[in-house]
Formats: structure tokens, sequence, C-alpha cells
């Protein structure tokens, strides 16, 4: 049997496996696509896969590998907000505002009260 055609080639390869990575990775990227683009409908989410097929002949043989590399848009991650007092250190309250009530909150760790 002759191949002349790439789909029966990148099928055959690796025994069928390397098609179903490829296909597999696409999935995966198309997914995360998917769930970027109904997360964020304003903005246009870019991925990629790449296949990447290597030639290797000597004395009218070939030996050919493969590699499959993916892309997709870096997640964007919460930003929170502290202010920055005069001794450097951050603080959930804005440092030139006083508590009218009882001054600077305590900070340290609190436990549950039991339930009566």
């Amino acid at each position: 049997m002759q191949i002349r055609d790439a789909s029966i080639l990148i099928g055959a390869l690796e025994g069928g496996e390397l098609n179903q990575s490829f296909s597999a990775e696409m999935a995966k990227v198309l997914q995360e696509l998917h769930t970027l683009s109904t997360e964020d409908v304003k903005k246009s989410h870019k991925g990629e896969v790449s296949l990447t097929i290597s030639l290797a002949a000597e004395n009218g043989t070939v030996q050919i590998s493969a590699d499959i590399k993916s892309k997709t848009p870096k997640r964007p991650r919460a930003r929170t907000f502290y202010w920055i007092t005069e001794q450097g250190a951050l603080s959930t309250e804005h440092p030139q505002q006083t508590d009218m009530f009882s001054g600077p909150r305590d900070t340290k760790a609190r436990t549950a009260e039991p339930a009566v």
C-alpha cells in the first residue's frame, strides 16, 4: 500500500495514537476557548494547536516523528484592592479615614462562637 494522502498518514502514525492525541488536544483548546468566550463575550479569545511532523530519511527509508503543541489565552485572575500606609504596610481601610466608632479594628484571627 502506498500512502499519498496526509490525512491517511496522520491517521496511521503511532498506530493511530497521534490522531487521537491531536483530536483530544484540539478539543481541549476549543473547550477552553468556549469557556473564556462565554465568560467575556466582548473580547476575542484565540488559541492554537500545532502538529509538527519530522522526517528523517536514510538508505531509502524514512522515520517519522510528531510533536503536538497547544496554546490558550492566559486566564485572567481576580484583583484585590488595598491602601498603602505611610509605613509601607497594606490596609483594608483608607489610611486617612478613621473609624468613627471604635478606632482601628483588631486583625487577629477570630474564632466562631459556639451556637446556643
